[in-house]
């Protein structure tokens, strides 16, 4: 009997029929087999996949971000060291119309430095009086120029020097708009007279502060965007 069963084979019940369907591994060819392994095989983490790659590109990618600049943009400080300098240049200048202007010049430190207010169609400390629209909108660009460099602005140093050079420039933007002899051709009012040299203004000085320490910066590497350049 047993012999019979051997040859003629057991026939299948009704459950071991559907437990080989609920297998398709098992009625599938042995290649289609392998493949299947073959691609499950790094799902499970033993074979090159996407944390492989990744594990790859890692360096790359923290090489990239390591030059870009870190911390938070200055553009708060650009505009508030800007607005100091300018209010104190727009202040300055009323109070020079209001009480110097047609006056005798007030001694601050005997002749070396005096207050005198003189009108100044020229750029700054008085050179240049027949180019003063080219001035003004040499002044206009430079306003330009800051604020659209402020986008990548990661260095407090660069956002005081330009801060300083916005906020000299519109004081005296001001009065080339607004003073007479008429719009963009108005003069300047200055009023710090130094002995054995031209008479400027806080505008004026905030520019030429700003300006040196620009130069400084440069020198010594820092760009505007917080990195620095060793030579």
């Amino acid at each position: 009997m047993a012999e019979a069963e051997r040859i003629i084979g057991t026939p299948d019940t009704p459950d071991t029929a559907r437990a080989r369907q609920d297998r398709p591994e098992d009625n599938a060819s042995p290649g289609e087999r392998s493949g299947s392994e073959g691609a499950a095989a790094p799902a499970g983490g033993s074979g090159p996949g996407p944390a492989a790659d990744s594990a790859g590109a890692d360096p790359a990618r923290a090489a990239a971000g390591a030059e870009r600049p870190r911390g938070k943009r200055r553009i708060a400080v650009l505009f508030a060291v800007a607005a100091v300098a300018y209010a104190l240049d727009l202040i300055s200048k009323m109070i020079v119309v209001a009480k110097l202007e047609h006056h005798e010049p007030v001694e601050v430190v005997g002749d070396w430095l005096k207050f005198e207010a003189i009108r100044n169609a020229g750029a700054a400390f008085g050179f240049g009086e027949a180019f003063t629209v080219i001035f003004t909108v040499i002044a206009a660009v430079v306003i330009v120029v800051i604020a659209r460099l402020a986008r990548k602005l990661y260095s407090t140093p660069w956002a005081i020097a330009l801060g300083l050079l916005l906020g000299g420039a519109l004081g005296n933007l001001t009065d080339r708009i607004f003073r007479s002899p008429g719009v963009f051709e108005g003069a300047v009012v200055d009023f710090i007279a130094p002995k054995h040299f031209a008479v400027f203004n806080l505008a004026d000085s905030a520019i030429v502060c700003g300006g040196i320490l620009i130069v400084l910066l440069s020198f010594r590497g820092l760009d505007p965007d917080g990195t620095v350049h060793k030579d």
